[in-house]
């Protein structure tokens, strides 16, 4: 064996989605984002398209982003905008010092679908959630439907070739990890074919 398969499951199981409300507030070092993104980089992609795109803000920057982010949300909510929302997006960049604007470069010339695109950037994220597993990070993917709003799109700084794809929040978690998950049996999932 190449590497360790029960290492290698305990990871892919061990891993979770940690909301910025469960963070701690403890500094995430620029070093491990920067790992997190390079094995982003390395998912499967056809064509080695390479349509991911990153936004990373940190420190100060983060917390200036959450703000213009929480007044994205009240301009795109108007009359139904909830000042308890708009305060969690605020906090979000108090609590969390590495946020990731994820943006899709679409193959220019059309030689794959956007689906195919949209699937390497999920694989991406998916190997940022077992890095920030293995170094004891949470990660969470958001994607709520404000980030569309043009002084949202303004304060994520993304090219005008490049869509949107959500934020990725990194932080250590506050208290223990979360508990272990479930998914369905197999045999709910799966038909086998063998004839």
């Amino acid at each position: 064996m190449r590497h360790s398969i029960s290492d290698t499951s305990a990871l892919i199981l061990d891993r979770r989605s940690i909301s910025p409300e469960r963070f701690s507030g403890r500094k995430v070092h620029r070093e491990i984002v920067e790992q997190v993104l390079l094995h982003a980089t390395w998912a499967p992609n056809h064509g080695l398209t390479q349509p991911w795109r990153f936004q990373v803000f940190m420190d100060g920057a983060a917390t200036r982003l959450m703000g213009a982010l929480s007044e994205a949300y009240r301009l795109n909510a108007g009359d139904k905008a909830m000042s308890s929302k708009v305060e969690k997006i605020k906090a979000r960049g108090e609590r969390c010092n590495a946020i990731v604007a994820l943006g899709l470069a679409h193959d220019p010339g059309g030689r794959f679908p956007l689906w195919e695109d949209q699937s390497a950037l999920a694989a991406g994220v998916q190997n940022m959630h077992l890095m920030c597993t293995a170094h004891g990070i949470g990660g969470y993917w958001s994607t709520p439907g404000f980030l569309s709003h043009p002084h949202a799109t303004s304060a994520l700084g993304h090219p005008e070739d490049v869509q949107g794809m959500g934020l990725f929040y990194l932080g250590y978690p506050e208290g223990d990890w979360p508990a272990k998950g479930h998914r369905k049996p197999l045999e709910y999932v799966t038909n086998w074919n063998t004839e």
